[in-house]
């Protein structure tokens, strides 16, 4: 196992404008849309936290000061919930102000992800740090970032996390060409497209919202042209990187066999709200039995 520098930074994108969940994004950051009794962001955070990661860079835009005050102290809030004796909530309300050290940068123009990404340069500096998608909820049961942080001691350079989609799906996700290693669960990569038609596809395996990278990504990023959509593309500037290792250690993956929660668009999230509920011991017993008795004409 090589010695490689220690992951402690994360960023976090989050100035997209959520229109797909338009009007309700209005005036609410979609990665406050709660799932359950959480916003869709605490999980991201709560993640990270239990990965060891603690100094988080949020990249916001306009309208997103729910996040900053979210992650925040509310004294009023907190002496009220004390005066009334609800001491269970006052205490969770502190321990979300002490997930972690969060610092914000504005975006200014969303111009891709790998733009907002090559926003974190001056917190980041000279170390490795990972991007985590607010999109993309990783059940905590099934952890991915303690595989790609063990990957990267062995491999170094960057690594991604790889999900297997249905062919017909591919087309939504960045795509990877793959070479094994000795882990099964672990892939060399040797190429990247971003959302590519399926004739074009070199595998099934999709990039999803977790990032392990290497610093020399910012300088790729500052010579990267837009590409799909116009935008400043994540995957063009790791494509460089894979097709050329000697740059800054080439890029290798994790594959993720876990429970992965979209919450990227109306149909997936209300799925992911439906999955994480049935799955709470004091919710999912009552809503299942109500589901069961709603498909069956009975409600």
């Amino acid at each position: 196992m090589t010695s490689q520098r220690p992951i402690v930074k994360a960023v976090v994108p989050v100035a997209g404008l959520g229109t797909r969940f338009l009007p309700a994004t209005k005036a609410t950051p979609k990665e406050m849309l709660p799932v359950v009794d959480k916003p869709a962001i605490q999980y991201v955070v709560e993640e990270a936290q239990a990965a060891g990661i603690i100094d988080l860079l949020f990249v916001t835009g306009r309208n997103k000061d729910a996040l900053e005050n979210h992650f925040d102290r509310a004294p009023n809030l907190e002496h009220a919930l004390l005066d009334k004796g609800a001491t269970a909530l006052h205490d969770e309300l502190m321990r979300i102000a002490e997930l972690a050290h969060i610092h914000y940068v504005r975006q200014g123009n969303p111009l891709g992800l790998g733009h907002a990404v090559s926003m974190a340069k001056s917190h980041v500096g000279d170390s490795p740090f990972v991007v985590m998608l607010g999109d993309d909820l990783i059940d905590s049961r099934t952890p991915i970032l303690p595989a790609m942080i063990e990957a990267y001691e062995k491999h170094g350079g960057s690594i991604l996390a790889l999900m297997e989609v249905p062919e017909s799906e591919i087309h939504l996700y960045g795509c990877a060409a793959v070479e094994p290693t000795d882990n099964p669960d672990v892939v060399r990569v040797t190429g990247l497209i971003e959302k590519p038609h399926i004739s074009e596809a070199p595998s099934n395996l999709a990039v999803i919202g977790r990032y392990l990278l290497q610093p020399e990504i910012f300088d790729v990023l500052a010579e990267q042209e837009p590409g799909r959509g116009g935008e400043i593309q994540l995957t063009d500037a790791l494509a460089k990187l894979a097709e050329a290792p000697e740059l800054a250690g080439g890029v290798h993956a994790v594959i993720f066999r876990g429970r992965r929660y979209d919450t990227g668009d109306k149909l997936s999230y209300l799925k992911s709200v439906f999955q994480v509920a049935l799955d709470r011991e004091d919710v999912g017993p009552d809503l299942r039995a109500w589901i069961t008795s709603y498909l069956a004409g009975n409600v």
